[in-house]
């Protein structure tokens, strides 16, 4: 006698993703965000090249760079293909991970010879939108500088950027949604760029520094760099970039608000973690103005830069790809006699 069984695998990422049409398949964008990485690359070394920078690859501040590189490549080569439950999962939140590490370097590395090769300020421009928009940047410092829990509450908002991409990737990886984890990380690298660009025009070395001309009653994290590193990079009294101590020189748009609008972009989906990210995001947003030291309208113009991102990346990077019948999703039957 013989009886014919048949092994269902898992549907994976099951209760985050939408229901596929019948004649959709998943793409894999992989690649995408692989020659993405290699072209910012190609261009942040053009870039360095005609700002007449460089960075030191023997700098001893270079080495917790180098030891995170090499830690999540191993993991991510070393575990991808191993029989434990969760080896694959861990591999791909490691892969996804130093790739949004990567991007992160070289968009804040680029800010340098962009700064380098702008002229100018537009803080007197940024400032008469503000006051257009009814924003007292100078209220809100006192405000946060005459109260402690503020100070405290707002400093943690304002670095939560680097804490919600690890929940983000650890549930695309747990789940084995890929093709979120790479349409997020294409909506980051556009956004990224799109600020750079965005900031070639408008220069500016903020409000705190700009308004504030009284003691210093509370230090921001973004302090008040601006002023004296963006004039170093022009005339080139500042040749080479330390990456252990990349400071924020991008005033608009702001980089902090484009990465809330991601971050709650690409949590909207996923029920479990939408008011959570909503929540921790909405504060780093509150945060920015002091903070990052933003002006409010740095802030829209990081929102819109954000969405229009996504809106691109919607468009050439759907979820689906229609016209292809996808393969079920079940192991061939096994007939045991």
């Amino acid at each position: 006698m013989s009886d014919v069984s048949i092994t269902a695998t898992r549907p994976r990422a099951a209760e985050y993703r939408t229901t596929a049409p019948a004649n959709a398949s998943l793409p894999d964008y992989g690649w995408w965000v692989g020659g993405g990485m290699i072209l910012s690359l190609a261009l942040l070394t053009v870039m360095m090249r005609i700002a007449g920078l460089s960075i030191d690859p023997y700098d001893a501040d270079n080495m917790p760079f180098y030891v995170s590189g090499i830690g999540l490549f191993g993991v991510r080569f070393g575990l991808r293909d191993r029989p434990w439950r969760h080896a694959r999962a861990i591999a791909d939140c490691a892969e996804y991970y130093g790739v949004f590490t990567l991007l992160a370097l070289m968009g804040a590395v680029a800010s340098y010879p962009v700064a380098a090769m702008t002229h100018g300020f537009h803080d007197a421009a940024l400032q008469r939108i503000d006051a257009l928009l009814q924003f007292d940047w100078l209220a809100w410092y006192r405000l946060v500088a005459a109260t402690p829990i503020l100070q405290s509450l707002g400093l943690a908002a304002y670095r939560s950027i680097y804490l919600t991409p690890v929940i983000l990737f650890a549930t695309f990886a747990f789940t084995g949604d890929r093709v979120a984890a790479h349409r997020f990380l294409a909506t980051f690298w556009l956004t990224a760029i799109g600020t750079l660009i965005l900031y070639a025009f408008m220069p500016a070395i903020g409000p705190f520094s700009y308004l504030w001309h009284g003691p210093i009653a509370y230090m921001p994290e973004s302090e008040q760099w601006q002023q004296g590193l963006i004039p170093a990079l022009r005339d080139h009294s500042v040749r080479v970039v330390d990456l252990g101590h990349l400071r924020g020189i991008v005033s608009a748009p702001s980089f902090h608000a484009a990465a809330a609008t991601l971050y709650i972009n690409a949590a909207w989906r996923l029920p479990r973690l939408r008011w959570p990210v909503v929540a921790i995001n909405a504060a780093m947003l509150l945060s920015t103005p002091v903070e990052g030291t933003h002006y409010l309208i740095d802030i829209i113009l990081g929102t819109v830069v954000a969405l229009a991102a996504i809106g691109v990346l919607h468009r050439i990077m759907p979820r689906e790809r229609a016209g292809v019948v996808p393969m079920p999703d079940v192991a061939p039957a096994r007939r045991r006699g």
